[in-house]
């Protein structure tokens, strides 16, 4: 009977083996890749915290974390294997891969708006925005589309806003409008606790604007796709891994972010682990589609030029590997993670 019993186990070990085929093997040497980040963002608390907990290496990769301020300077970095990874917003640098930059997007884990206008503590309405000016970082990027997003969505018309370009990175921007420099800004959790703590106004939520839109992805090099696509395969069941991981021990994720943003306010942690570990995440990491072909066609109606079509801007087989193994289903167990 326990001889049978054992048989039985001794079975079902390999299919639980197969179903993380993705980890590092015992004795094997992890291979050392650099990952770059556009911003300091409580976005990429699923990159912060797999660094900081080794998680990475748990697959075979030693990880180091590069930050290059701007999106087509990242995209210039990662083409020309300075970095082979980018975690950065999507929205922002698709219209570079649209244009010919041979990169690709191979998961995006957050794919809704976690930005927030925020206003000074005299404009109060919509209607308190007339002649007023909102700060952006430069003119045609992100913070520019989606700032005119929401002059629209607040039945204001173009000419009654101001838009100015004034760069920097959103701390900067905030503290430009708290100067008086401008009268408002777009900005993400947890800035938006430290707004309100100080008098400001949150005046709309960008969540509500219902648009499609992919924030923080894992990008690569077309070279890396090439020449090391099992290595892009582990990079994305790790980031899968640590979505897990973050969910599981919030604790350890919000001092990640406490971390890279330097800061110990409870509230501001507790926001920005609420908006990207939970409100705007899919735990199957897939790209969406529809979103990178709305975003190419904005980029070309803005004048960008556009040489690729949409679906050669991502590739989604990593993330389906994932599933095809059972590697998601181990992880997750009687958990619903396609929610």
């Amino acid at each position: 009977m326990k001889a049978g019993i054992l048989a039985f186990l001794l079975c079902l070990v390999p299919s639980i083996g197969m179903a993380n085929p993705y980890l590092a093997k015992p004795g094997e040497r992890p291979i050392s890749l650099r990952v770059s980040t556009c911003a300091i963002s409580g976005g990429f608390v699923h990159l912060y915290t797999g660094l900081d907990y080794g998680l990475f290496e748990k697959y075979g990769i030693k990880l180091e974390n590069i930050f290059i301020r701007g999106s087509a300077q990242n995209l210039t970095a990662l083409a020309n294997d300075e970095v082979q990874f980018t975690y950065c917003a999507s929205d922002a640098i698709i219209p570079g891969m649209a244009a010919g930059i041979e990169v690709k997007i191979v998961a995006s884990p957050l794919v809704k708006l976690p930005y927030v206008l925020i206003t000074r503590k005299e404009v109060r309405r919509p209607e308190d925005l007339k002649g007023k000016a909102l700060g952006i970082a430069r003119a045609g990027d992100l913070s520019d589309r989606l700032t005119r997003a929401v002059v629209k969505k607040l039945g204001l018309p173009a000419e009654a806003v101001t838009i100015r370009p004034i760069g920097g990175s959103q701390g900067e921007r905030y503290q430009a409008m708290a100067a008086g420099i401008v009268d408002g800004v777009i900005i993400t959790p947890p800035l938006d606790v430290r707004a309100k703590n100080q008098g400001y106004n949150v005046m709309y939520r960008l969540i509500d604007l219902n648009l499609p839109f992919i924030y923080s992805s894992l990008h690569t090099s077309y070279k890396m796709l090439r020449e090391q696509p099992n290595t892009v395969q582990r990079m994305v069941a790790a980031l899968a891994d640590i979505i897990y991981f973050v969910e599981k021990n919030p604790d350890k994720a919000k001092a990640s972010i406490g971390k890279a943003m330097r800061t110990t306010d409870p509230e501001a942690l507790q926001s920005a682990y609420n908006t990207y570990a939970r409100d705007i995440l899919d735990r199957t990491m897939v790209v969406p589609g529809k979103a990178v072909a709305e975003t190419v066609e904005l980029a070309r109606e803005s004048g960008s030029p556009v040489r690729k079509k949409p679906e050669e801007i991502y590739d989604n087989s990593f993330v389906f590997n994932l599933e095809k193994s059972g590697f998601l289903k181990e992880l997750w167990g009687n958990e619903n993670y396609k929610r």
